[in-house]
């Protein structure tokens, strides 16, 4: 029999500090020509509306889903159950940047980049002044903020699963069903950070978060010649429990597909 050495210094060390890997998270990197988005959003503009790359991969990130139903669920015991739209969960910042808030908007899938850029800057704004309906969700933090550390976390696990779990709408309580819908999105390129990846918590219950990173001018190789381009980083933190090597290669063809050519999808503006 064989008995192997004993395990000593910093692996005795990392041993003691850390349990055996259960984390079913899984990431990935796709750096995007941003040219199509860039002159997409130039039209947008040129038309009177305001788009961003963020509202863009949102509506990527919905086509994909869209495009690949298998991951729109969410799951229940050892069921993966379709949900009735694809929403998609877009994190902004609020109190100038020293939180996070969000919003998700129902039928990212069903509606215009325009359409879904307004409603995201119109319930953003309200979120901030805390006004009309997504008062609710200020509330909902506020009430967390005032909780001891070990209530709060009990708190978190009792509302994810009323509301994920159980699909339940609890008004009262200022809480809704799916809160975080059917993906998440994030950007840190507002604040000048070249990429990242984002933490995918338990009680998101989504099977991807996408976040966006600087748009910057790259050197690339296009048709064997070395140019200048637009790149959008990004990155996504996906919870291997949805998917496998196969869902994410069909996901991420209706991600690029929506990407390569933005007007192809969407109404004329």
């Amino acid at each position: 029999m064989q008995h192997g050495t004993r395990v000593t210094g910093w692996r005795r060390i990392a041993g003691a500090m850390w349990h055996p890997p259960d984390d079913p998270q899984i990431y990935g990197a796709l750096d995007v020509d941003a040219g199509p988005a860039q002159a997409y959003i130039a039209r947008a503009a040129a038309a009177g509306h305001h788009l961003t790359p963020t509202h863009l991969v949102g509506r990527a990130l919905a086509h994909a889903l869209a495009s690949e139903p298998a991951l729109n669920v969410y799951l229940r015991g050892n069921r993966a159950i379709p949900r009735d739209t694809v929403d998609i969960f877009f994190i902004t910042a609020v109190a100038s940047g020293h939180d996070l808030s969000g919003v998700k908007i129902v039928d990212t899938a069903g509606k215009p980049a325009v359409v879904v850029a307004a409603e995201l800057r119109e319930r953003a704004t309200a979120m901030k002044a805390g006004r009309d309906r997504d008062r609710d969700f200020s509330r909902t933090k506020q009430l967390m903020d005032r909780l001891p550390p070990r209530v709060l976390r009990a708190a978190l696990r009792v509302t994810a699963y009323l509301t994920q779990d159980l699909r339940l709408d609890l008004p009262p309580l200022a809480l809704h069903r799916e809160p975080f819908g059917s993906a998440m999105v994030t950007s840190v390129g507002m604040f000048g950070l070249p990429q990242g990846f984002a933490p995918l918590a338990w009680m998101y219950k989504v099977p991807v978060l996408v976040l966006v990173g600087e748009l910057t001018d790259r050197p690339v190789v296009v048709d064997g010649q070395v140019v200048v381009r637009p790149v959008l980083p990004i990155t996504a933190t996906i919870d291997h429990r949805y998917v496998d090597g196969w869902h994410v290669s069909r996901a991420m063809a209706g991600f690029r597909e929506y990407l390569a050519a933005p007007e192809r999808f969407e109404p004329a503006l």
